[in-house]
């Protein structure tokens, strides 16, 4: 089969088109309506960004993106309960798609008890109703995806979010520009002939290893092992650099090719370290030897904030690829939905 039916065949929700149109959730963002919040960024000592999934790897990207202007510390939280720290100059931004994911929930409570100053961002659901109930400003996010294929909704809602509490400059020149290359690279990555295919194509059949740098392209990093995981039903493994030279590195000593079946892939960007660069450079040695063939990402855009959008969508991407190539539906979570069911 040639690309075209494999997606026919296997792509039941056609997440095929959503992906193609994923700019039009950044424009959805960008001219949605923010209430008016009720504090300034005066109030305000420390960030907390609750959620699971999509939502928390929006706070993950949005470390990265805004790694040289945030003058106020970000922790993610991906649990039940809030850090010990979180106080009344806290402030919680609870993020769930769907608006009903418990932990979210449960973090949302926390917060309330602790007199955290809160903003919600949902498409609805129970957190919709807690934020009315207990009027907390409430961002109503676009209706009808799944989670991890909403980024663009999640995500620049989040900057929006920033900036509208002025943590941050205006993002517009950047935004724009994302678009703009979302809008090319959909049409580039659609073709029949493209470089996400190539390499989804070069994955298949391993386990592939990603390596990243730590508060430069470690979201995307854990992106592309999340989407992997859901869109292509594969396991997948991420560590960051320059922390995987204290440990991860050693097991490449015993590597056993035939056994594990492995590639690797790295995120690169110009701006590194030049100790970093130097560290990619002296682990590359160590992995050739055991016969893993190493696959280098980077783009090539003027501007860092454009790049790491750039590789998240490029490895969103793949990851579909990878899916219907390997006969899976790439909207399909069956376990996920299990676990939900057992856990009520």
């Amino acid at each position: 089969m040639n690309i075209k039916e494999f997606i026919q065949k296997y792509d039941t929700k056609n997440q095929f088109q959503v992906l193609k149109d994923t700019y039009k959730q950044i424009e959805y963002a960008i001219n949605n309506s923010y209430p008016d919040f009720g504090f300034d960024k005066e109030a305000v000592n420390k960030i907390i960004i609750t959620g699971l999934g999509g939502s928390a790897i929006s706070g993950d990207l949005l470390k990265n993106f805004l790694k040289d202007e945030l003058n106020v510390p970000v922790q993610i939280n991906r649990n039940y309960f809030l850090p010990s720290f979180a106080d009344e100059n806290t402030l919680l931004i609870a993020s769930s798609y769907s608006g009903n994911t418990e932990e979210t929930i449960s973090a949302f409570n926390d917060g309330m008890r602790r007199k955290c100053k809160i903003i919600c961002l949902s498409t609805g659901g129970k957190l919709e109703k807690l934020a009315i109930d207990n009027s907390v400003p409430f961002i109503r996010l676009q209706k009808g995806f799944q989670p991890r294929y909403a980024l663009g909704l999640s995500f620049f809602s989040l900057l929006k979010v920033f900036e509208k509490l002025k943590f941050i400059l205006s993002q517009e020149k950047i935004i724009n520009r994302i678009i703009s290359l979302w809008k090319e690279k959909a049409a580039e990555y659609s073709d029949e002939e493209n470089i996400a295919l190539t390499i989804a194509q070069q994955l298949t059949g391993f386990v592939p290893i990603i390596y990243s740098a730590s508060d430069y392209t470690n979201a995307v990093g854990y992106r592309f092992k999340s989407q992997l995981n859901e869109n292509s039903k594969l396991h997948a493994f991420h560590h960051e650099f320059p922390e995987m030279n204290h440990n991860e590195i050693i097991g490449w000593e015993s590597h056993q090719q035939k056994q594990l079946h492995t590639k690797v892939i790295y995120l690169l960007d110009e701006t590194y370290h030049s100790q970093i660069k130097k560290r990619f450079q002296i682990v590359s040695e160590f992995i050739k030897k055991s016969d893993v063939e190493i696959i280098s990402l980077e783009s090539k855009e003027n501007d860092f904030k454009v790049r790491i959008m750039d590789l998240i969508f490029l490895v969103d991407w793949i990851s579909f690829y990878l899916g219907v190539i390997r006969g899976f539906d790439p909207s399909e979570i069956e376990y996920i939905n299990l676990l939900k069911d057992r856990l009520t």
